[in-house]
């Protein structure tokens, strides 16, 4: 078997990967302990992204002709590559946190929802709350006016409801209009 026909597979699981994903972020993983590089890939797999490290001329490959394509130049030295089809924010927080704290990965960039980022710019996506965090601010702040006015109307209940209002409405005095000459 010839030495392309050994590789092909592999650069078109690398495709397969990049093909629908939202977020793809590579790093590289220099310097990590085994125990540190086991707790990185458990954080991920919990979160569903997929995490590997392949042959940069694999990915080199793989890369050609996709969003990735903005990555190549970033293809020195050892890679790992972070994949998420599901949450676009996900790798980029995981791998930022963990880099922080274990100060030996580095970030090298991304692909976030179709646009490149270089590694600050992967640090600044990994600011972003995840879909869910979106999703329960959004409810909650759309929540809160309602229970305010419920909590309102509970109170107009305990007192008395609306007659016990000081003024009533059919208390008030009419108002006179004053009328304008047509011709005026």
């Amino acid at each position: 078997m010839a030495k392309v026909e050994l590789k092909q597979p592999i650069i078109d699981e690398i495709s397969a990967g990049i093909k629908d994903a939202q977020s793809v972020v590579l790093v590289d993983y220099r310097g990590l302990t085994v125990e540190q590089d086991t707790n990185l890939r458990k954080q991920l797999r919990e979160a569903g992204i997929t995490y590997k490290v392949y042959k940069n001329t694999m990915m080199n490959f793989a890369f050609k002709g996709t969003d990735c394509e903005s990555l190549m130049p970033y293809l020195e030295g050892p890679n790992a590559l972070a994949i998420s089809k599901t949450d676009a924010t996900a790798p980029a927080r995981i791998l930022c946190k963990f880099a922080k704290d274990s100060g030996k990965m580095e970030i090298k960039g991304g692909i976030v929802e179709g646009t490149a980022y270089d590694a600050s710019g992967i640090a600044e996506v990994a600011k972003i709350p995840s879909r869910e965090e979106l999703l329960s601010r959004l409810f909650g702040s759309m929540q809160s006016p309602v229970a305010n006015f419920a909590r309102v109307m509970n109170q107009l209940a305990e007192k008395g409801g609306a007659g016990a209002c000081e003024a009533p409405a059919a208390a008030a005095e009419p108002v006179a209009e004053e009328t304008v000459p047509a011709g005026e």
